[in-house]
């Protein structure tokens, strides 16, 4: 029965993680086209990503020919956790 409780919570941070990197994703391809600062949405995004993009530019330069790698490292990172996490919940 916990296994089958630690599965169910595993699933849910898979599925967080994953709709997290679908964030990451829109507000990478949103910082392209250059939108109005004070939507909402694209406030939302950028208050989202900015914490996880400050981490990674504090440890790492990504600001590369005119383009920012930080969010192709944290989708990186979150693929990599997405593994492991599904790793250890098949061993139980």
């Amino acid at each position: 029965m916990i296994t089958d409780i630690i599965l169910g919570i595993g699933g849910i941070v898979i599925s967080l993680i994953n709709v997290y990197i679908w964030v990451i994703i829109i507000a990478a391809l949103l910082s392209f086209v250059n939108p109005d600062p004070f939507n909402p949405i694209v406030q939302f995004l950028y208050r989202v990503t900015n914490p996880a993009y400050a981490l990674i530019r504090k440890y790492i330069p990504t600001n590369m020919g005119g383009l920012d790698f930080a969010p192709l490292i944290i989708i990186i990172g979150l693929q990599v956790l997405i593994v492991i996490i599904s790793s250890v919940l098949r061993s139980l």
